[in-house]
């Protein structure tokens, strides 16, 4: 049987590395290997990636699906469910308004080009409501980022392998990647003897193994270790004067705030050593480059958007930004989110909570609130597009019975997932693998680059990519045309003949005589531009280039250092192509040194250091130590819920045959704890929280410390054949809604309170 190669990019993470796939005539992977070519990842991968084909012939949607009112699904044809739900969507607007519909996911790991047509059928539905994964992640560091650095879609890249001084605070690299090249990156810096690792976690993990100075923080108490460091650089005059002067704004307003932090006590509080705190406080004083590489660890715990707060003025007081070998801002093909306004600026908030969206994102956590209640203005609609709330989202139960009362769910997806069993309507969509799709997580400086990857295998039959399904239902709502006959004649000329600009004067003349469609911008270009394309199914590319464009014009000495010799509009259309024909990604700029700091928002292009919400939680501290001591007592275990481990991957895999190791997903029980509840390695419990409970394998290990759990996400699933010892347990069915951060939301799933009893 011949055998096909093919460029494109793992999905299984933010990192997208690239990857060459070998393909058989039936359409399995029959090899996966790392893609040299690719500018970033340069031929890396992890073991995750190379069992691909799991995710490619996984159980498949094959047809729309209608609930029944005994509670199964029966097949009907596109037609009769576009219908449907565009009348039952504009019933829905019209009676309620547009704020009664909502959307979630949208996106998914590297299914970024689907998401973002999801915005037309938003616009359709007059909805600013979109739930999205990243919210119950990172909105706490969107926010502090729009107080540091002027806009809430501000970020900061982390060259962990440049520096001489290296935090990785709550994260584990050498599992959850989060950074080009991750293993070797860290072996480099663990090895190097001019160069000190110091690791922040409860978790003895595999990254924390290699470090220099393992600090184990106690569960939820990383915020005084943040402070008890700053208090340590301040109190002794080790913050960076210069820099401080050069690029930053109201450090004398925080400074009494870290002068006043009594470091002896915090040290005992969050349990490392108050010498072990001073001499890393020092060395990241004193170090030529420090860099801070954070994830979930801190932003899923307790004071999660605080903690965001004092990492960044970890890097910050001490100098340690905008140049080489230290976080600096970067820019963006693409950017993944927006800016949200404050509420009492005219910023938009939720209907039923009053929750006030950042990013232009809302949190997960709040979506059943918003939904199961008797409010004149609930939430009545929900299109659930690439995600799965159910199994992602905290606690399960709660979402599911969310789900299930809504007037209308709507579900797009390729497999049959937690939340599309619960829907009212299944759309099938096409893997990522059978169409043109990218990712906007490229987060590199000062070289930037973006990777479209094009489709490998022939689309299911009966199957749409998501772009086409908004536009269907966007269609049949009324709002645009099917079909634009005379631009598509354009777009083909003017693909022959970009330097004319005809495409753009005919949209321009199109818009202004139907200026309703103007906010369809997207559908119309994929019909016409995307028609146009000579590439297989690649009218969502069509997207890349306004993107290109947009980008060209507003960092144009910085894509020009790529050797593109073109000018003006030619230079977006230069750019355009020059993505379109990299199957392996691109460089899209370059920047200098001095000109991240052209990347800060605030006028006086300066670190506005202030943020007197957190400077008041900070002061607040104290008293959080304070615990729910009844609580406790009931549930006396810390469960760290979401390990990443070697083989598990978000909701992405579903078919549990894909794991080589650690198939049940094993709960880890500290030795001294396993001996108090008689357990013994391999023995199931029952792990029980006030939300839930589950059956879970455990393995006994020093690993974790007494009193802490810890369990990985991405199992649990449903799958057909397979019961759930062999799918393991669901981390959400554990979660609260309830335990979150009071700014952003985010949930507590670094801190859910747990006991065990032994089946």
């Amino acid at each position: 049987m011949s055998t096909t190669t093919h460029s494109s990019a793992c999905i299984l993470c933010s990192q997208n590395c690239g990857i060459v796939i070998h393909q058989d005539g039936d359409g399995n992977f029959t090899k996966v290997i790392g893609d040299e070519n690719h500018p970033i990842s340069e031929g890396y991968l992890c073991q995750k990636a190379t069992r691909l084909n799991f995710y490619q012939k996984q159980e498949r949607l094959t047809s729309p699906l209608r609930k029944k009112k005994d509670g199964t699904f029966e097949e009907i044809s596109w037609e009769v469910a576009i219908k449907e739900i565009a009348d039952q969507l504009v019933r829905i607007r019209d009676d309620h308004g547009g704020t009664s519909i909502a959307y979630a996911g949208g996106g998914g790991q590297g299914n970024h080009l689907g998401g973002v047509f999801g915005a037309m059928l938003r616009t359709a539905c007059d909805t600013p409501y979109i739930y999205a994964a990243l919210a119950q992640e990172k909105t706490g560091n969107f926010w502090v980022n729009g107080h540091l650095f002027g806009r809430q879609n501000t970020n900061y890249c982390e060259p962990v392998g440049e520096a001489e001084y290296v935090m990785i605070l709550g994260a584990n690299p050498i599992q959850s990647h989060g950074l080009p090249k991750a293993r070797p990156t860290i072996n480099e810096v663990a090895r190097n003897p001019k160069k000190t690792l110091v690791v922040v976690d409860p978790r003895r993990t595999e990254t924390a193994a290699k470090a220099d100075i393992f600090m184990q923080v106690k569960p939820g108490k990383d915020a005084f270790l943040l402070a008890a460091l700053l208090g340590h650089i301040i109190q002794n005059n080790l913050e960076n004067k210069n820099f401080i002067v050069e690029h930053t704004v109201g450090f004398e307003q925080i400074k009494p705030h870290f002068e006043g932090i009594p470091t002896s006590e915090y040290a005992e509080i969050c349990g490392v050593p108050l010498e072990t705190i001073e001499q890393v406080a020092t060395g990241i004083a004193k170090a030529k480059t420090f860099v801070l590489r954070s994830d979930l660890g801190i932003e899923q715990s307790h004071n999660s958007t605080l903690n965001s707060y004092l990492a960044r003025l970890l890097f910050l007081v001490t100098g340690h930004f905008g140049r080489e070998g230290t976080n600096c801002l970067h820019n963006f093909l693409f950017p993944l989110i927006g800016h949200s306004k404050e509420p009492e600026k005219g910023g938009i908030t939720t209907q039923v909570t009053g929750m006030k969206g950042i990013g232009k994102l809302f949190p997960p956590n709040i979506l059943p609130l918003e939904i199961v209640t008797d409010h004149p203005k609930r939430l009545r609609a929900l299109i659930v597009d690439s995600a799965n709330p159910v199994a992602t989202y905290a606690n399960s139960t709660a979402q599911r019975k969310a789900i299930e009362k809504l007037e209308l769910s709507v579900v797009i997806d390729v497999a049959m997932t937690e939340t599309a069993t619960a829907a009212k309507y299944i759309l099938p969509a096409r893997t990522q693998f059978e169409k043109m799709e990218a990712t906007f997580f490229n987060l590199e400086f000062p070289k930037n680059f973006f990777h479209l990857r094009h489709p490998i295998s022939e689309p299911l039959q009966n199957t749409l990519d998501e772009p086409e399904i908004v536009h269907r239902i966007v269609t049949a709502m009324g709002e645009i045309p099917a079909s634009f006959p005379i631009l598509e004649r354009v777009a083909r000329i003017d693909r022959k003949l970009p330097r004319l600009r005809l495409l753009l004067l005919a949209l321009k003349i199109t818009t202004a005589l139907s200026p309703n469609w103007k906010k369809y911008h997207l559908l119309i270009l994929k019909e016409t531009l995307g028609k146009a394309l000579p590439y297989r199914n690649a009218k969502a590319a069509s997207f890349i280039w306004i993107a290109a464009h947009l980008f060209a014009k507003k960092y144009k000495k910085q894509v020009e250092r790529l050797g593109l010799k073109a000018k003006g509009y030619a230079l977006g259309e230069a750019l355009f192509n020059r993505i379109l024909k990299s199957p392996s990604g691109t460089l899209v700029s370059i920047h200098t040194y001095q000109e991240s700091w052209e990347l800060i928002r605030h006028r006086d292009k300066k670190v506005h250091l202030e943020i007197p919400e957190l400077l008041k939680w900070l002061g607040e501290l104290p008293a959080k130590v304070e615990t729910d001591a009844e609580k406790e007592r009931k549930y006396p275990f810390n469960l760290l819920a979401g390990e990443r481990r070697s083989y598990n991957a978000n909701a992405v895999f579903r078919n549990p045959e894909w794991r080589k190791t650690d198939v049940e997903g094993s709960l880890k029980v500290n030795p001294s704890d396993a001996q108090d509840h008689k357990i013994e390695n391999g023995d199931w419990v029952r792990c029980i929280s006030s939300t839930g409970a589950v059956k879970i394998k455990t393995v006994i290990t020093d690993e974790v410390p007494a009193g802490v759990l810890s369990m990985p996400h991405g199992y649990g699933f449903t799958y057909k054949g397979h019961d759930e010892q062999t799918t393991g347990a669901l981390a959400n069915s554990l979660t609260s809604t309830e335990d979150c951060d009071p700014l952003a939301k985010t949930p507590y799933h670094k801190n859910v309170r747990v006991r065990l009893e032994k089946v």
